[in-house]
């Protein structure tokens, strides 16, 4: 098999993507926020017959032993590209596929190697109290026996995929390389139906609240929840583009075999898609409901304060009436005047309060 060669690329560690501007194609250079101390690199090596073993390394790359079906390196901070380097020199990884692991600002994508096949996607999460949806770039390259996943973050994203292996449940110690970089992916995108169950949960607690007493804090969090989802809806757009590539690739990487799985994983992207749109859809239906719940609010504060002023229209006329400073008005010397002017208020105000409650108004 023809393989390039390598020549020793310039590393540089600048965590600001504009010093890339100028820089030649294949300069490691990460972009991102150092979030670990120290790079931790774990080996997990398995057959059909059962686990292997499990390295745990700080700052360097296991060795592998031989003769095992799946060798799964995973990598987690990204900020020590001299490692990165390494790990590219000894599987032979385009400098291109390097540059865009460090580079955490990537969209989505599926390429193919001649030597291996390589996916970024995106982990979310959705953190209730501000409304937010965080994200991290997940890298993950696969060759003929080895898969490599690259993640900032030292938190354990694939807990689940670990306990399979060790378990012995599924399909993953009886299949190769590519199922295993399917399953690390269809990982990832099971956790975006966890998020959307999340944003639902939100939804459905935001329309009661706009129900009960809509305010100021209702239209902040429908605002910010729109805008997270068109950020969501452009993380996931590439995705379903890239795993469609990764469903109806010829790789020599991938088996026969996978490929239904494949298939069902761009299906799923499909579902997330939609269910994303659908989202959208209740937002702007929420917005709507805010802003008729707020106009329905003025309009009965407008209406009480129209029924109070009817009101008392004729009283002041009444009022204003008896209140003019002529000699000659006949009501003002009589005995009685003052208690039936009274009486004649009261009586009208008792009228249309009565007309107004025949007519549902009050």
């Amino acid at each position: 098999m023809m393989k390039f060669h390598k020549a020793k690329l310039p590393t540089i560690r600048i965590p600001n993507r504009l010093r890339k501007t100028g820089m030649p194609p294949g300069t490691l250079i990460f972009t991102g926020r150092k979030k670990v101390e120290e790079t931790h690199v774990t080996l997990v090596q398995f057959n059909a017959e059962g686990l292997i073993f499990e390295q745990h390394l700080k700052e360097k790359l296991p060795i592998a032993e031989p003769g095992v079906l799946v060798s799964w390196y995973d990598i987690r901070g990204l900020h020590n590209v001299e490692l990165i380097q390494a790990i590219g020199d000894r599987f032979n990884i385009h400098p291109l596929v390097l540059e865009d692991v460090l580079d955490t600002q990537q969209r989505p994508k599926f390429e193919e190697h001649e030597e291996g096949i390589f996916l970024t996607i995106q982990a979310l999460s959705f953190d209730k109290e501000n409304l937010e949806i965080k994200m991290e770039q997940v890298a993950i390259y696969a060759g003929k026996g080895f898969v490599i996943s690259f993640q900032e973050d030292e938190d354990d994203l694939f807990p689940a995929i670990r306990e399979r292996i060790h378990s012995g449940r599924g399909k993953i110690k009886k299949r190769g390389a590519d199922y295993m970089a399917y399953a690390l992916a269809d990982n990832l995108v099971d956790h975006y139906y966890l998020l959307l169950d999340q944003i639902e949960n939100v939804l459905d607690e935001l329309e009661e609240e706009v129900l009960s007493q809509p305010g100021r804090a209702s239209k902040e969090k429908i605002h910010n929840l729109k805008i997270q989802s068109i950020m969501l809806r452009k993380m996931v757009s590439p995705l379903r583009e890239a795993i469609g590539r990764f469903s109806k690739s010829e790789n020599h990487i991938i088996e026969e075999s996978t490929r239904i799985f494949l298939r069902d994983l761009y299906d799923h992207t499909i579902q997330v898609m939609d269910t994303i749109d659908t989202y959208r859809d209740v937002m702007s239906g929420l917005y709507d409901l805010y802003l008729s719940e707020i106009s329905f609010k003025m309009n009965n504060i407008m209406r009480l304060l129209t029924i109070i002023s009817t009101i008392f229209i004729p009283l002041t006329f009444l009022a204003g009436i008896y209140g003019m400073n002529f000699d000659h008005m006949p009501e003002l010397h009589w005995k009685y005047g003052y208690f039936v002017l009274w009486g004649v208020m009261i009586l009208i105000t008792a009228a249309l309060v009565y007309l107004f409650r025949r007519k549902n108004w009050l």
